[in-house]
């Protein structure tokens, strides 16, 4: 069964990575990578569980998020007469704030739909499995299963915050370091010029405090402080996460 999970940016890109593996048992195979989906100029990556495939697509951001769902539906659209190389489940990861309403961007999502013929019993909402229908360009019908997890990633709800807050639990130094990243971020750009956003200033926090304990961008070192967190925490913050328990 292949599976793809359509994110926003590069930091959602590797954190999704984290979580998928460590809270949902998924394992990065790098045999595994050929033929693989992408948005141009963004990266993707294939997760393994038993026989089935994971792919975690980065799009660039929100505006490119259907370009990244009209790439899944092409694939769909010509793939193989046994559907082998088809997506069953496709899930679209975006923040509320990030997006003009709920209902523009299940409306966008729907306009993509009609473009490839998908059709649904049900209308199409958030947060939960919505079951669609198509038929690829050999006249076969394929069934897959959409989820649109729409979240407000507030402070306390972000990806970003969580590991920041693992890691000052767990380090009194670190704690110190990340308390004054923080107070940093506040107050270094008072006229918004730059940090525009509740989820910029987040993201920023984090990539600040990463830049103050890796500047050299030492790749294992990030590893490690990642890997040692308990990701299945994170699903009791955000409980709509444990939907991607169905992939």
């Amino acid at each position: 069964m292949n599976n793809v999970l359509i994110c926003e940016g590069s930091t959602d890109y590797s954190l999704l990575q984290y979580y998928m593996r460590e809270a949902c048992g998924w394992v990065d195979d790098r045999t595994k990578q050929n033929n693989i989906i992408r948005v141009q100029g963004q990266k993707s990556r294939n997760l393994v569980k038993n026989q089935d495939i994971l792919t975690i697509m980065s799009t660039g951001g929100c505006s490119r998020l259907g370009e990244g769902l009209r790439n899944v539906l092409s694939r769909n659209m010509g793939s193989a007469p046994d559907l082998s190389d088809a997506f069953t489940k496709v899930v679209i990861i975006t923040d509320r704030d990030e997006v003009n309403t709920e209902i523009d961007f299940i409306a966008s999502v729907e306009s993509i739909f009609s473009e490839f013929g998908v059709v649904h019993q049900e209308a199409v909402s958030h947060n939960k499995w919505n079951d669609c229908e198509m038929v690829n360009s050999t006249g076969r019908k394929l069934r897959f299963s959409l989820l649109l997890l729409i979240i407000p990633f507030e402070e306390t709800g972000a990806m970003e915050s969580f590991l920041l807050n693992v890691i000052a639990a767990n380090n009194d130094y670190d704690k110190n370091i990340i308390e004054q990243c923080k107070n940093l971020v506040d107050n270094v750009d008072p006229e918004k010029r730059y940090l525009t956003g509740r989820r910029i200033i987040t993201k920023a926090k984090f990539d600040t405090y990463f830049s103050v304990r890796t500047p050299a961008e030492q790749f294992v070192e990030r590893q490690n402080i990642l890997k040692s967190v308990k990701w299945e925490d994170y699903a009791k913050i955000q409980q709509d996460f444990q939907l991607l328990n169905d992939l």
